[in-house]
């Protein structure tokens, strides 16, 4: 996340994430690097509903598309964004291959991230797949693939 900060420190932006199947992974990543104090303004990870909703996700948006899909990603990035004054919400969801009783919808092995930029009110949304084993192994990818779209976002 070295090149995220740094370009999020020369362009003067904020970043804020709102994350569920990471657990953190991503504010983890960008707080590990010198600065990041400067455009780190908030993260919260979500792993219940009731969290999400509290931090305003519309409890109808997981009511109709299931917590695990792409509506429920932007709301959260948004929503992320909104609550600290950030320039850019981070919403990462989905399923590791674990069953979830209290969400049994939604594709299994499947994450959404959406990408929230305030200044043009827009989003950058990709789904992906994991692919191994581990959790851990999953979340490095998911946060690798989050880092490359930020770059390409910032440059």
């Amino acid at each position: 996340m070295k090149d995220v900060v740094e370009k999020l420190i020369e362009l003067k932006k904020s970043i804020s994430t709102m994350e569920s199947c990471t657990g953190g992974g991503v504010a983890n990543a960008i707080t590990n690097i010198p600065g990041a104090s400067e455009i780190l303004r908030f993260s919260a990870v979500t792993y219940s509903n009731e969290y999400k909703i509290k931090m305003g996700v519309s409890a109808d948006t997981i009511d109709k598309y299931s917590v695990y899909s792409m509506e429920v990603a932007k709301e959260m990035s948004k929503s992320i964004s909104d609550f600290a004054h950030s320039d850019i919400g981070v919403g990462v969801t989905g399923k590791m291959g674990v069953l979830d009783p209290a969400n049994p919808y939604g594709d299994d092995n499947t994450i959404y991230v959406s990408i929230y930029l305030k200044d043009d009110d827009t989003y950058h949304t990709f789904k992906m797949n994991t692919k191994y084993e581990e959790r851990k192994d999953n979340k490095e990818l998911i946060i690798e693939r989050i880092k490359t779209e930020l770059l390409s976002i910032l440059n």
